[in-house]
């Protein structure tokens, strides 16, 4: 999906308040270019863009993606070409080589600024649907693993992301663990339970965990968000199939 037309589906809460603050500046440029000088946008484009329904669009996720990503990549006080690389990468598979190459324009302009983590967490929290703020934190803890390793910086600030973002340790911990299979306990993490849990408790959280990561829960926000929604829904199938594996249960 093309940068003009997931904006003009819809950048609702986001371009007001700190994110649209940070995001502001670059998104205002690239409207500009697209449509030219001479031109403005259309009213019900006008309507999104500033944000009179609180719903939560595809953009709004997106740009919540960007500033959290930048937030993460200063984690530590530098910022190299291999992360910026690795974002690279990581757009381009979540959203086509178009998006991703405009994303890293408005990622490039949100590095240089300060980033109000709290507040930008606190936005997205006051707008965002609890199932749509566990796929962004799945798209974040993914990015952190996509060297190999995650930094103690990079860890703790996902953890104040996540309670800022209104996520328990649980369901951080469930969706942390589908970044480590290779943790022989990584199943039952995922699936928030102990490995003394009885065959029902197991199928009690298989059920759980299954509705609560469904891709349908966050449909209402394009093709490309509920097919990554899928992969923590799969995560999810997996683990329980390596429980019913290990344990012999029916």
């Amino acid at each position: 999906m093309s940068f003009s037309k997931w904006i003009g589906g819809g950048l609702g809460w986001a371009f007001g308040g700190p994110i649209g603050g940070l995001v502001g500046f670059a998104v205002g440029a690239m409207l500009d270019h697209m449509q030219g000088p001479a031109e403005d946008p259309p009213v019900e484009q006008q309507r999104r863009v500033h944000g009179s329904d609180h719903a939560t669009t595809g953009g709004d996720l997106t740009m919540s993606l960007v500033v959290l990503i930048a937030a993460l990549m200063k984690a530590d006080g530098r910022v190299t070409q291999g992360e910026l690389d690795s974002v690279r990468r990581f757009f381009s598979r979540q959203f086509g080589t178009l998006q991703a190459q405009q994303l890293l324009i408005v990622l490039r302009d949100v590095l240089k600024r300060d980033i109000p983590i709290h507040q930008v967490c606190e936005q997205i929290r006051h707008n965002m649907p609890h199932p749509v703020r566990l796929q962004l934190m799945h798209y974040l803890i993914g990015l952190a693993h996509a060297d190999g390793a995650v930094d103690r910086s990079e860890f703790d600030l996902l953890k104040r992301m996540a309670h800022d973002l209104g996520i328990n340790d649980k369901d951080l911990g469930s969706l942390s663990a589908m970044f480590r299979t290779a943790d022989p306990t990584s199943a039952y993490q995922i699936l928030e339970i102990g490995a003394d849990a009885s065959d029902e408790e197991v199928k009690k959280a298989y059920r759980r965990m299954a509705m609560k990561f469904h891709p349908d829960k966050v449909a209402q926000l394009g093709e490309e968000v509920q097919k990554a929604a899928g992969e923590k829904f799969k995560k999810v199938q997996e683990a329980y199939e390596t429980i019913q594996r290990k344990r012999g249960m029916k």
